[in-house]
């Protein structure tokens, strides 16, 4: 793989050094006509200059290969030079993404994923799910980690034998936790957890990347294309920092079930299946919190102004409605999320749409060119279109209002809505399109609006 230009540089470096060296093997190799001659033809006597001669010769026959061998020297230093400006006319123009997807297909590489486990048997759906529509298990090694030591979920994930990787936690040792947070004491054995796992995928496996699925979590058809197809992107995008499969308002009817290719840029980080590599890692993981990873995860220190993709239509479904977070949302929001049913063949797909300069300008105009109307407006049944409408709110509260009359999700996590960007939450209402978004000139996020 040559995705960065370091080593694309390096790669021009070796063929220009072998291609001289074997110049050099050639010309040293190469007889001149007058040595052949010389030592074919009657040797010169000491005193008549045949010897002064003989040395003349050799000493042209050097100069000359010497000014062919830095001629050809030039000419390569040229090569390499042209190497080095087309990578960089490649990066101005975007094609750092179309050149890593070229060279991902001739030499794939392998995404792992991630199972996070604990006392939940229920985990054999998840896996059952991984394996069905795994397409290699070569490419997508299935590693299970699993916390607890609960026995018979134990059992189930060794029954899979050589179709995954079983790890165990080590530590399973309570955790002294601050009094007020007692009854938290889940939260902080999942943050350990979490960080042991990742430990093990990134430095004792020596993955580059790996995708995070909880052990509640069923995978649709296009799990695995989705990903692989988002990995370049992720690589080469210093404004993305994770790929999810998860659209935190991808409820039945708050989607376009026509538009199930359809990606998004969301500063909210959705977790829920997701992607990181092992550089970010290497970030965050001197950091990791004691728990709440997944709200530490969507700090500002943390997210610094990056963001993730995210579907229209969910390509994981959460089953789990039992475990620390007791149910939290789970019965109102998460057991209606809809899971894609149709296969999209992202790899196959442009999608240079989702850099952010590109997304960006398509998104002022498809967002902050919609007419602004009321919710009474939308409710009236009386707008004619199926949009974009623009709804618009600035204050929190004002959000958490509109959301609830809308039917989306209320909360904000250091100032960001969920599924959001750039304060903006796309979703359907009654099959039109709408943007919940805040006034045209949007800046920043409030962290205090949580």
């Amino acid at each position: 793989m040559l995705p960065k230009r370091s080593s694309l540089i390096i790669f021009g470096a070796f063929i220009f050094v072998a291609w001289n060296v074997i110049l050099i093997f050639v010309f040293m190799r190469r007889p001149s006509s007058q040595g052949s001659l010389d030592s074919h033809g009657e040797p010169g006597n000491a005193g008549d200059g045949a010897g002064g001669g003989k040395f003349a010769n050799i000493m042209n026959e050097v100069m000359r290969v010497a000014n062919a061998f830095e001629a050809e020297l030039e000419s390569q230093r040229k090569i390499l030079l042209q190497i080095q400006n087309q990578w960089s006319v490649w990066e101005n123009k975007g094609g750092v993404t179309a050149a890593n997807q070229n060279v991902e297909h001739l030499s794939p590489v392998v995404i792992p994923i991630l199972v996070i486990a604990c006392n939940r048997v229920t985990v054999k759906r998840c896996l059952d799910k991984l394996i069905e529509h795994r397409p290699s298990a070569e490419l997508y090694p299935i590693i299970v980690s699993q916390d607890c030591g609960h026995a018979e979920t134990s059992d189930v994930i060794a029954s899979y034998g050589s179709q995954l990787t079983h790890i165990k936690q080590p530590d399973l040792s309570d955790i002294s936790v601050p009094t007020q947070h007692k009854k938290f004491q889940g939260y902080y054995k999942i943050s350990r957890h979490y960080r042991w796992a990742l430990n093990q995928v990134f430095n004792t496996f020596s993955y580059s990347t790996v995708v995070l699925v909880e052990d509640d979590l069923e995978v649709a058809s296009d799990f695995f294309e989705y990903f692989r197809s988002l990995h370049p992107i992720l690589k080469s995008d210093p404004t993305l920092w994770c790929v999810s499969a998860w659209n935190d308002n991808g409820r039945e009817g708050f989607v376009d079930p026509g538009k199930a290719s359809l990606l998004y840029r969301t500063d909210f980080f959705p977790g829920l299946g997701w992607m990181l590599t092992k550089d970010l890692w290497a970030e965050l993981e001197p950091k990791w919190p004691a728990s709440f990873w997944d709200d530490w995860m969507r700090h500002p220190d943390q997210r610094r102004d990056r963001s993730c993709i995210r579907p229209e239509i969910s390509r994981t479904l959460t089953f789990g409605r039992k475990g620390v977070s007791l149910g939290q949302f789970y019965d109102k929001y998460l057991r209606f999320i809809k899971l894609n049913t149709e296969f999209v063949p992202f790899t196959k797909m442009d999608l240079s749409y989702l850099e952010k300069n590109k997304y960006d300008e398509s998104f002022e105009k498809e967002v902050y060119g919609a007419p602004v109307v009321t919710v009474e407006d939308l409710q009236s049944g009386k707008l004619s279109g199926s949009g974009p409408f623009r709804v618009q709110y600035s204050s929190p509260d004002r959000f958490k209002i509109l959301a609830r009359n809308l039917g989306v999700m209320d909360d904000l996590k250091s100032g960001v809505p969920r599924a959001g960007y750039r304060g903006a939450v796309s979703f359907l209402f009654r099959g039109k399109r709408v943007y919940l978004a805040p006034p045209a000139g949007w800046s920043q996020y409030d962290p205090s609006w949580s």
